[in-house]
């Protein structure tokens, strides 16, 4: 059953179409990765589901209801948590008070919200952590807290935004299972746009290609990587592995 549906989606800016009638469906439990060359239109896709601008034509459903024009807030309340490219927590709050401020999204109750955000540091291995300021996390620590304060919103879909970028390869394999353990023990769904091939195909049951906007491949990591469009537009013709 999906649990994301976009239909037609569609948005131009200054007459450039970012994001030209992109239809695809991610079934709930799934791992599905979109990726594509810079300015394919991943990003702005990821901004049109999670409702930080609205399209110019086209429908976004989620669990059965439609999200179309809802305001990130609301979008967030219905489900839908994301991480960001840039990562910026509140540097001189601790680590759990970073990530109680998301559970808030979800309960107006502090007490719960900290429970809550101790929990979701517990998943992450951030616990260790959650006393100590921000700005003292290393990279791999900061993208952890960044996905951390996403899940403490209670998301029943993820999007994940080049969480991978910066990091090393041991790094990588890290996020790379934290995010198979969080999809295996809890059944999240996770969208996720990244460049790192090593980790799109480490998780991803399903591709996405977008080229120019548009989605010019979908399936199976395996074939996808293998097309010959997705070759010559992405992936400088040599197969990933």
């Amino acid at each position: 059953m999906a649990l994301l549906e976009v239909e037609g989606l569609t948005k131009s800016f200054r007459g450039l179409k970012a994001v030209d009638r992109a239809s695809f469906a991610v079934e709930a439990g799934a791992i599905v990765a979109l990726i594509g060359p810079n300015g394919a239109g991943k990003t702005t896709c990821f901004n049109l589901i999670a409702g930080a601008i609205r399209p110019d034509a086209g429908t976004v459903t989620l669990d059965g209801r439609p999200l179309t024009g809802l305001a990130a807030d609301q979008a967030c309340r219905a489900g839908i948590g994301r991480t960001f490219q840039v990562v910026k927590p509140f540097a001189q709050l601790s680590v759990l008070d970073n990530v109680t401020v998301g559970a808030l999204r979800a309960t107006a109750d502090v007490a719960t919200a900290r429970r809550e955000a101790a929990r979701v540091l517990r998943l992450l291995h951030l616990d260790g952590k959650a006393m100590a300021p921000a700005h003292t996390l290393t990279l791999p620590e900061r993208k952890r807290l960044e996905v951390a304060r996403a899940l403490a919103t209670g998301p029943k879909l993820l999007l994940l935004d080049e969480v991978m970028a910066g990091l090393r390869p041991t790094e990588i394999d890290e996020m790379v299972e934290v995010f198979r353990r969080l999809n295996r023990e809890t059944g999240l769904t996770i969208l996720l746009v990244e460049h790192v091939m090593r980790a799109v195909m480490a998780l991803a049951q399903r591709i996405i290609v977008l080229h120019h906007g548009e989605i010019i491949a979908s399936g199976a990591p395996e074939a996808v990587v293998r097309d010959p469009a997705v070759l010559a537009s992405y992936l400088g013709g040599a197969p990933a592995e």
